[in-house]
């Protein structure tokens, strides 16, 4: 096996991956650029002998990537391939970590040392989930968080040392709360949530004070997820904002829309 391509079929379409935050090819470090066109071209055959009319991807952000590996981008070009959405991803780069000077992340932060805040890593994500954040995605958004309660307890379970929870407490009440998966060169912030006195106490900026500062100062990236609304052609102006303040900065997430019956543009690509 040379390279795996997480993917879903909705009818006529092949999607990688409507339930993943992105998809396209997994490929190992020493499989270079004219085997990584070998295969996608050998995907769009097989999906396009498959009656497959259309295939969607959400590439890697290049951020995780563990060596330079952009070989979809100018594959995607050579395939006349759509572009679909661009969504806005806010980034702390650790090669060039900027300091905060907002001061409302400085008095946020102020706010939860003189309210004794507390955070603390649990491995129980059932009170950051049934008391925070699924009664606020409830009442603000009337929706549910992408996964169940029951469901990333099981990831929980399989993965425990790639998706950590952080709750803020005061009292020994939980107040905020952030759930984070991390890889080997990025800690992405999956869920963050915090009750109606976030302002007053300030719990997430101590939250985000520890993540950033120390539990994943080690890390290449802290990634706080988009800002984007109505499939990408919107930005939340007030969440983008928030997120600079903490020092970080974009980078672009793509997708793409291709053809399968275009597999042939890629046999005249190398001379």
């Amino acid at each position: 096996m040379v390279a795996v391509f997480p993917a879903n079929r909705v009818s006529k379409k092949v999607i990688s991956h409507q339930g993943l935050s992105y998809g396209g090819l997994v490929i190992g470090k020493s499989i270079k650029f004219p085997e990584v066109m070998h295969c996608l071209n050998t995907i769009l055959m097989f999906f396009h002998d498959q009656g497959i009319s259309d295939l969607e991807i959400k590439t890697v952000p290049r951020i995780y990537n563990d060596l330079p590996s952009d070989e979809l981008d100018y594959l995607m070009f050579k395939l006349d391939a759509q572009i679909l959405r661009k969504d806005v991803t806010s980034v702390i780069d650790y090669r060039n970590k900027l300091n905060i000077a907002s001061s409302n992340r400085k008095r946020g932060l102020k706010k939860a040392i003189k309210q004794n805040l507390v955070v603390k890593e649990v491995n129980d994500l059932d009170e950051f989930w049934s008391t925070i954040l699924i009664p606020n995605l409830k009442k603000q958004h009337n929706t549910a968080p992408t996964h169940s309660l029951k469901e990333i307890q099981l990831l929980k379970e399989r993965f425990p040392n790639q998706i950590r929870q952080f709750n803020a407490y005061k009292d020994n009440t939980v107040v905020a709360g952030v759930t984070v998966f991390e890889t080997d060169k990025v800690a992405h912030a999956q869920y963050i949530s915090a009750d109606e006195n976030k302002q007053e106490l300030g719990s997430l900026d101590l939250i985000f004070d520890k993540l950033i500062n120390t539990a994943f100062k080690n890390k290449s990236y802290f990634d706080f997820g988009i800002s984007n609304e109505n499939q990408g052609q919107n930005i939340n102006q007030g969440l983008l904002n928030w997120k600079e303040d903490f020092g970080a900065r974009t980078i672009v997430h793509n997708h793409y829309l291709i053809k399968t019956k275009n597999f042939t543009k890629l046999n005249t690509i190398m001379l």
